[in-house]
């Protein structure tokens, strides 16, 4: 795991605890941090790997829980209707394989679920790893074709789901 100075204590709640998250904070009109994540085939997925496209980026703890499954099934639901210039990700520290399992179960076939479980690159450079549970916190970011960050909403208790309107306008504001 790489090694990152930046502790934001208290950047949100888990359970109505604060948490300390592990990583920068990312705001709009940054440039969009590089990642290392992989597929649920276990092959390497970066920020290039979709250059050229709008990503929204969708980040959860676990698939395996109510508010996560949730939180994918609509974000599938309501970007099916969206163009090929516009690929989901839903991203956690599942493993590839429970990840895959979980969307056959689902149904899911807009959002590509990846994991962050070898480097937790994606959490570090976005800044949503959960120090003491090496966990993701709940986000989303909007990525637009140009590799800028265009939304940015970190979910200030992480049972909670996001703000899934103003994500989709997000989105759809760059199309």
């Amino acid at each position: 795991m790489m090694s990152i100075d930046l502790e934001r204590d208290g950047a949100v709640e888990f359970k109505g605890n604060p948490a300390t998250l592990l990583g920068p904070k990312i705001k709009v009109g940054d440039a969009a941090p590089d990642f290392h994540v992989v597929d649920n085939g276990l092959q390497p997925v970066t920020l290039a790997t979709d250059a050229g496209k709008i990503r929204l980026i969708t980040v959860v703890p676990s698939l395996d829980t109510p508010v996560c499954d949730a939180m994918t099934r609509k974000f599938n639901q309501d970007t099916e209707a969206l163009p090929d210039a516009v690929v989901v990700y839903t991203i956690s520290v599942d493993l590839p394989f429970a990840q895959k399992r979980w969307c056959g179960n689902a149904g899911i076939d807009k959002v590509k679920t990846l994991s962050d479980y070898q480097e937790r690159s994606f959490g570090l450079n976005y800044g949503v790893l959960l120090k003491d549970l090496k966990l993701l916190a709940r986000a989303v970011f909007v990525i637009d074709a140009d590799d800028q960050v265009a939304y940015v909403e970190l979910v200030p208790e992480v049972t909670a789901e996001p703000d899934y309107n103003a994500a989709l306008n997000a989105v759809k504001n760059l199309l």
